[in-house]
């Protein structure tokens, strides 16, 4: 199977270019990764600020942290 239309190997590879797939689309491919990578860690933020604060608001004093904390 040729991704390039390369049928043979027996060439001056110098004069042939990019021989891998997708060529000339690394940039992009960087750009989408950065955008994913971001994205995800703003979600991740969120997720875990609104677990938080949901821990919070079921013990708004802190009562069972100070519990736990004294029994050990």
């Amino acid at each position: 199977m040729s991704t390039n239309g390369m049928t043979s190997w027996a060439v001056d590879l110098a004069n042939v270019g990019a021989i891998y797939p997708f060529q000339g689309l690394e940039v992009l491919f960087a750009i989408v990764g950065l955008a994913f990578w971001i994205a995800w860690h703003v979600l991740q933020t969120r997720q875990e600020t609104a677990e938080l604060n949901r821990d919070l608001a079921a013990d708004p004093r802190g009562e069972a942290t100070k519990k736990a904390i004294d029994h050990y």
